[in-house]
């Protein structure tokens, strides 16, 4: 059984035939998918989702993207949101020095904003890192050393040293689809040498669809080439890189309960 570790199920290019993703995210077996907020002040369109659906769980926050929209929003808000059975995690927040969407100080307070609302729940937190890494490293230091909290980067393509003070300080490494083109061979070779049990895998979609479907709107069932490529650059079996992922995913997002998962099927 896979798990789809990242997904947006509330963008429009999903939510017109989100039925139907769901059938075939579960034909491929899918067991459990974690469909992402990146905005708080649009929870409640994701919500229902993950409420609807025994397989589905959200996260509550605010992308780095829209971190001068959100200001306001505090690790109380966080906290009170979180609460809800269906939400497993806290994010997606970050740094995003590429696109620079939000002022750089706005990225940083949400970050810690985020950072601050995970520790207290116990949640992991959901890590967004683009073009940023010396800086997302420093932050995750200095933060781990106040107190421990759990986190995962998503959507991995920094260093091999952002991934490295990842694991060193707790964290969990997810790959996306962007790990089976031919120009990522360096990502492969990073998941190639990280602790089995530290990674997850992703579709982060409706973006970055794996090479075999690249072009196409991408979809919770397309994880299953992630997990083929990075299955293959260590050396193992997609059946073992399923369940290793997927055990990891159940560590990790430990308030998604999956006997309730394996119960609905």
């Amino acid at each position: 059984m896979w798990v789809d570790s990242h997904c947006h199920l509330d963008f429009p290019e999903l939510a017109a035939d989100r039925a139907g993703l769901i059938a075939r995210a579960q034909a491929v077996g899918l067991q459990s998918m974690v469909t992402i907020s990146t905005r708080v002040r649009r929870f409640d369109q994701i919500l229902p989702i993950a409420a609807d659906n025994p397989g589905i769980w959200c996260s509550v926050g605010t992308h780095p993207h829209n971190a001068h929209e959100e200001l306001d929003v505090t690790v109380a808000d966080l906290v009170r949101l979180s609460a809800h059975p269906k939400v497993v995690a806290i994010g997606e927040a970050g740094l995003d020095y590429h696109y620079d969407k939000s002022p750089r100080d706005a990225q940083e307070q949400g970050f810690l904003t985020h950072i601050a609302a995970a520790r207290e729940t116990g949640l992991p937190l959901v890590i967004h890192a683009r073009d940023a890494d010396d800086r997302t490293a420093a932050i995750l230091t200095e933060e781990m050393g106040k107190g421990a909290f759990k986190a995962v980067l998503h959507c991995f393509t920094a260093s091999e040293a952002l991934a490295i003070t990842g694991i060193e300080l707790g964290l969990y490494v997810s790959f996306s689809g962007i790990a089976t083109y031919r120009s990522a061979q360096n990502l492969r070779d990073i998941a190639a040498r990280l602790p089995a049990d530290r990674i997850l895998i992703e579709t982060d979609a409706p973006y970055l669809a794996p090479g075999k479907f690249r072009g196409k709107t991408n979809e919770p069932s397309f994880v299953v080439e992630t997990g083929k490529a990075i299955a293959e650059a260590r050396g193992v079996s997609p059946e073992e890189m399923a369940r290793q992922t997927t055990d990891n995913f159940y560590r990790l997002f430990a308030k998604a309960d999956r006997a309730q998962v394996l119960a609905a099927d």
